[in-house]
């Protein structure tokens, strides 16, 4: 049975991670028989938005413990992950990947990535396990290892793909319902919410995403 890890930022697209994403990942995995580590950084949220009336409010939120309404409470702190206890690993989307998992939503292409979460992709990456990011999630992930000319897709959005491309990597664009497969450094990259509409369009990105990063495992006999 694969063990695939997933990184949640919080809860919440605005300020945390997108929860359609995250469930249609769990979703996909738990229909293909994986086992799943969930996981989340334990840090203060950046900020925390009113999802009804998007204003930012002054209340003060943990991403680790926000992020397990989604995970049901089966959540470790991503500090306490290491590679070698994973044979994959996806980051949902949602802004949290952008202001909680790094900081690309206020500084761009000077993003820098939280610590815990680019320990654990660079383990991963130098142990030639597939990588999956979905919406925003890439733009964490090219600023994690902006030295790897790294190919990944967002959707069809200019100003972000020149942004990813200034950060070293390769954008791709894709429409929501499909992946973009980097073979050399085996990542594996879908739209999702970047382009939408909704749950039905996004799901079929995201099944394709795993579906590409479980196939990049190796046979277990």
């Amino acid at each position: 049975m694969a063990k695939v890890g997933v990184c949640l930022s919080g809860c919440g697209f605005k300020d945390g991670a997108e929860i359609h994403e995250s469930v249609l990942t769990l979703l996909a995995l738990d229909e293909a028989g994986a086992e799943i580590v969930c996981m989340a950084p334990d840090i203060p949220q950046v900020r925390v938005i009113n999802h009804l009336t998007g204003k930012v409010e002054a209340e003060k939120r943990n991403v680790l413990v926000e992020s397990a309404r989604i995970a049901r409470g089966d959540i470790r702190d991503v500090k306490t992950v290491k590679a070698s206890e994973l044979d994959a690993l996806i980051f949902p989307g949602g802004f949290g990947a952008a202001t909680n998992l790094s900081d690309f939503g206020s500084k761009g292409t000077e993003a820098t990535v939280n610590a815990d979460v680019k320990r654990l992709v660079h383990e991963m990456l130098a142990e030639r396990k597939p990588i999956g990011a979905i919406c925003i999630a890439p733009a964490m992930l090219v600023a994690a290892v902006r030295d790897r000319g790294v190919e990944v897709t967002i959707g069809t959005d200019r100003g972000t793909a020149q942004a990813l491309e200034a950060m070293g990597a390769k954008h791709v664009d894709r429409p929501v319902d499909d992946v973009h497969v980097d073979e050399k450094n085996r990542i594996v990259t879908t739209p999702a919410y970047m382009l939408g509409p909704g749950p039905r369009d996004v799901h079929r990105g995201i099944s394709k995403l795993v579906d590409r990063v479980l196939a990049m495992l190796p046979v277990k006999v």
